[in-house]
């Protein structure tokens, strides 16, 4: 039985109301008052309230606007006199469902939209609860998510992977945006259907057409038989679309049109071919800059943009490191066939502050390495974190202690502007600061 408040100071008419609604198997409660209503709210949970606007002690828009703070799931209808329809839009403002007439016009009316409310209740719901489980049941353990900013994303990961939606991914080099479009694939209703990756960057422009789309057979020189492109390989499934900014203009016009129409034709042919696609794209450029430069198409950006999430640099995400070193490094000696190395502490605490200008893939690769030349033990002399192959961690970090503080000189101290000036976001610099006891 769903339970219902019906909200008036008149007897007479609340009567009438619980009549109506009565054989229609619901579980009524009333109240005559605000102060009544706002008691009866905070005691239990309704699936509807039906509110007088004129009440002894208020009016119903403080019972609407009580429920919208307190339980904004429950559907409020408002209660007014006829011609009172200025009050009635401005409760629909506030965020009354709907409204009806007092006298009622009919009892069929009221059920009618007392049904109709109800209704779109159960749909919400449902749709909530849909998504909760959808939630609690996304597996992304290829991406490791200790660092907040990293727990952010993969909640935004798992709201959007079982709808449709075009992704956005953005990010620098190497921060894993392959990696977290494959758990988005994963986590869909797609995904025992094909998973298929192109990168753009990769792909001589002459090639990209042909590679996207096919080609039909003599299409150009050396298309000596029809090829099927990516588009028609991800039919059902997702199209991974790396390094999207890379694409030329010509190819951003076609892509567009894929996108809204779900319809092209090979490279040499004539037939539409029509596909299911779901489109993860993703970009370590800036492509607003892009599209103000004109050297992106910005209809196709914002179809693109239908959702976008943008993954922090690994210098952003702190927490992820020290797990991400360990799995590497465990990985690694096993490949190998040896005992995994302990990782000093000296050697997390150098980790951690250094700035990855390569990401994760930089991390993975220095573990693979360290795994090869280590015994039982990685100390912070052995991180080659200075770059050109020597391993001299302590002046890498004296040079950039020495740089920080030279920009907190030339800004008077100022956090802010000596972030900017060293390229780096305050929180990294923060970051920094602690680390060196600055």
């Amino acid at each position: 039985m769903e339970p219902i408040l019906i909200v008036d100071d008149d007897p007479g008419f609340r009567r009438l109301l619980e009549t109506i609604l009565s054989g229609e198997g619901f579980a009524l409660e009333s109240a005559g008052t605000v102060a009544d209503a706002l008691r009866a709210g905070a005691r239990k949970q309704f699936h509807l309230v039906l509110t007088d606007l004129k009440l002894p002690d208020g009016d119903g828009l403080s019972v609407l606007r009580w429920f919208r703070e307190h339980a904004p799931e429950t559907p409020v209808i408002m209660i007014t006199a006829f011609g009172t329809v200025t009050s009635a839009v401005e409760a629909m403002k506030l965020g009354a469902v709907d409204y009806i007439g007092k006298p009622l016009a009919s009892p069929d009316e009221l059920r009618m939209v007392v049904r109709r409310t109800l209704e779109q209740w159960r749909i919400v719901q449902e749709r909530d609860l849909l998504r909760e489980q959808e939630a609690a049941r996304f597996q992304c353990t290829s991406l490791i998510a200790r660092d907040p900013k990293t727990q952010r994303i993969l909640e935004l990961a798992a709201k959007v992977a079982p709808t449709d939606s075009t992704v956005l991914l953005s990010g620098e080099s190497g921060t894993g945006k392959e990696v977290l479009a494959r758990c988005i694939h994963q986590n869909s209703a797609r995904a025992q259907r094909a998973f298929v990756a192109v990168n753009c960057a990769a792909l001589a422009p002459t090639l990209v057409e042909s590679e996207l789309f096919g080609h039909e057979k003599g299409a150009f020189t050396g298309a000596a038989a029809q090829h099927a492109g990516r588009f028609e390989r991800a039919h059902a499934g997702t199209l991974f679309l790396d390094e999207i900014g890379e694409l030329d203009g010509s190819l951003q016009v076609k892509l567009l049109r894929v996108l809204q129409e779900r319809t092209f034709e090979r490279v040499g042919g004539t037939r539409q071919i029509t596909v299911d696609v779901r489109v993860i794209a993703a970009t370590n450029r800036d492509l607003k800059r892009l599209v103000a430069e004109s050297r992106f198409r910005d209809d196709l950006y914002y179809r693109l943009n239908t959702f976008p999430i943008d993954i922090p640099p690994l210098r952003e995400r702190p927490g992820d490191i020290p797990i991400l070193a360990e799995m590497f490094l465990k990985r690694s000696a096993t490949k190998l066939g040896k005992a995994l190395p302990a990782l000093a502490p000296e050697a997390l605490d150098l980790l951690k502050s250094y700035s990855w200008p390569g990401n994760v893939r930089e991390l993975e690769n220095m573990m693979e390495r360290l795994a090869i030349l280590c015994g039982d033990r990685v100390e912070a002399a052995d991180l080659p974190l200075a770059g050109a192959g020597t391993a001299q961690p302590v002046r890498w970090t004296d040079i950039e202690r020495h740089a920080i503080e030279e920009a907190l000189a030339a800004n008077g101290g100022n956090r802010t502007l000596a972030a900017r000036q060293l390229g780096i976001s305050v929180r990294t610099l923060q970051y920094r600061l602690k680390s060196y006891g600055i």
